[in-house]
């Protein structure tokens, strides 16, 4: 059943002040399908944090296509954050599983031999979390994407075979989620679907972050997404980030 919250209702076009109940250490960030720009959107916000004066870092348990640059693999999105949030970190402390063909991580991982093993998701998270005070978790595709899904005839050492999908990666990490979404044609429907499938898995939802904003040139449409989204799921839009932006556009929350 869909969660409504009419008063949280919010006009398009206010200023929107969050209001999230507690202050995280980090948050996890997924969207509502491929492609939909996180990490354009999760470097602005370790960008804004950093810029704001707090130590934030990154981290993505597992990347799939990864880019051959004079000769060494690079874990494209993990160097894109790295460089607009001028972070120190090295990749192998940014991803822990970098994988070369661009397709679904359970697929890479079994194909090239290197599967997902929550143990060393856990160490290395808590690695970051000891070099920055917060950190921002990336996700990987959408929010059920597989992560590690052993064929049939493939059996770990203890003879069962193993099912990672990314709701275990942030059950792991225990962060609250940020949702990055547009607002454009279909928006409603991938947007409440994923925030009804997250709380269904017991997650922290703390708010919205609309990327591409104004790019469909359908204003009236997009904001009419936009107040749907927000009626319909309860959640606060934390900030409207357009292509080509250089900054987040709102504090720190």
């Amino acid at each position: 059943m869909l969660q409504k919250n009419l008063s949280s209702f919010v006009k398009v076009g206010e200023p929107v002040e969050p209001r999230l109940s507690s202050q995280p250490k980090g948050y996890f960030i997924t969207a509502t399908g491929t492609d939909v720009g996180k990490t354009f959107v999760t470097a602005l916000l370790v960008k804004k944090w950093r810029d704001s004066g707090i130590n934030a870092g990154y981290y993505k348990a597992a990347l799939s296509g990864a880019e051959l640059r004079d000769g060494k693999w690079v874990a494209g999105d993990a160097d894109y954050v790295k460089r607009i949030a001028n972070l120190p970190d090295t990749q192998e402390q940014l991803v822990s599983y970098v994988y070369k063909e661009a397709v679904s991580p359970h697929l890479a991982a079994r194909k090239e031999g290197n599967p997902v093993e929550l143990a060393k998701v856990r160490d290395d998270f808590d690695a970051a979390t000891k070099r920055h005070e917060f950190i921002f978790a990336e996700g990987s595709g959408g929010i059920i994407c597989p992560i590690r899904y052993d064929a049939c005839d493939s059996y770990n050492a203890s003879g069962t075979s193993q099912k990672i999908f990314l709701v275990d990666i942030m059950k792991t990490l225990n962060l609250p989620l940020l949702i990055v979404t547009t607002a454009a044609l279909g928006s409603i429907n991938a947007c409440v679907l994923t925030v009804e499938y997250a709380r269904s898995r017991g997650l922290d939802v703390r708010g919205l972050i609309v990327n591409r904003y104004g790019s469909s040139g359908n204003l009236e449409m997009e904001d009419d997404n936009i107040c749907m989204m927000q009626d319909l799921t309860g959640l606060e839009i934390l900030a409207k980030v357009k292509d080509g932006d250089t900054d987040l556009g709102v504090q720190p929350f």
